[in-house]
């Protein structure tokens, strides 16, 4: 059974081969204000969804940080 705290933090690319089977709904998360990603891009948060989404997973991606533009 996969342990979804064990994606927390790593490369998005890592948490993605892990999850390289299941149908993924992926979103990144962004600061309200005009920004760039800098840095790794890592997993946050890897959920399973339900309702209409049943046997899907969320994979909720953000940069190490971000700099205004």
């Amino acid at each position: 059974m996969l342990n979804f705290e064990e994606l927390t933090m790593v490369p998005w690319t890592a948490a993605r081969a892990a999850l390289v089977d299941l149908p993924l709904r992926f979103r990144v998360l962004v600061p309200p204000y005009p920004a760039v990603g800098v840095g790794v891009l890592r997993a946050l948060l890897v959920r399973p969804l339900g309702g209409l989404d049943d046997g899907a997973f969320e994979l909720i991606a953000g940069y190490e940080g971000y700099e205004r533009i």
